[in-house]
């Protein structure tokens, strides 16, 4: 608090008949109300989102089998705290991203969260391997409260350029079991061994994913190529 907004609190005070008590008290209220406005801030910016939209502004009527109340439930982030898992499934399309990031985006009134896709992850771990920091890297994705790794299907240029995938992978969520994970794909689980190509590091990486784990399997139409063809109509 700068000098001028304390004479200012001091002038509010003595013209309401504030006791020096009372004074204090909301003088310490008005800093924690900054401070965790600051922190909330903070948390926001480090999570890295990337398609921040309000869930209130979400088409629910477009695709009705989303299960919208469980969605608004998760968004309480009582899963964080249990530290249990979340698995998104379901084609490309659905707004799977927009909602996983919404659900982070209301974590971080309580717990650190990060959001990357799986792309952007296997970049940053093949670069780790090169420069042999790839365990310090483990650690710092090992440390926040909630994951979301996002997009685990759309990443095979990425997967292509590193062999180890599937082992890195594996490293990343075997170190936060006992903290959540959210992922969030279009791979349904009996295709994971083979889009991993290793079977026994496929079935160990997904039984740590789902165990104990909030899976939602979302269906309907793409919402990508519904405003495509909308696009196209109006031209």
């Amino acid at each position: 608090m700068t000098g001028d907004q304390l004479d200012d609190a001091l002038k509010h005070a003595q013209d309401t008949g504030l006791s020096h008590l009372d004074f204090l008290h909301r003088l310490l209220a008005d800093q924690a109300g900054l401070r965790r406005e600051r922190s909330l801030q903070r948390r926001i910016q480090d999570a890295g989102f990337r398609d921040l939209r309000p869930l209130s502004e979400f088409d629910w009527n477009f695709n009705p089998a989303i299960p919208r109340t469980q969605i608004e439930t998760l968004a309480q982030a009582d899963f964080v705290r249990r530290g249990q898992n979340l698995v998104f499934v379901g084609q490309s399309g659905l707004g799977k991203s927009r909602l996983i990031q919404n659900i982070g985006f209301a974590a971080c009134t309580l717990y650190k969260v990060k959001y990357v896709t799986s792309g952007e992850l296997l970049e940053d771990l093949t670069a780790a391997l090169a420069d042999q920091t790839v365990h310090d890297r483990i650690r710092f994705y090992a440390r926040f409260d909630l994951m979301i790794i996002d997009e685990f299907g759309l990443d095979r240029i990425e997967r292509s350029l590193c062999t180890q995938a599937a082992s890195l992978w594996y490293k990343i969520v075997d170190a936060r079991q006992q903290r959540s994970t959210a992922l969030v794909t279009n791979i349904d689980f009996d295709a994971w061994a083979e889009y991993l190509g290793d079977p026994p590091l496929a079935m160990a990486l997904l039984d740590r994913v789902v165990d104990g784990a909030t899976i939602v399997k979302l269906k309907g139409k793409s919402y990508r190529v519904h405003r495509g063809a909308n696009n196209s109509q109006a031209k």
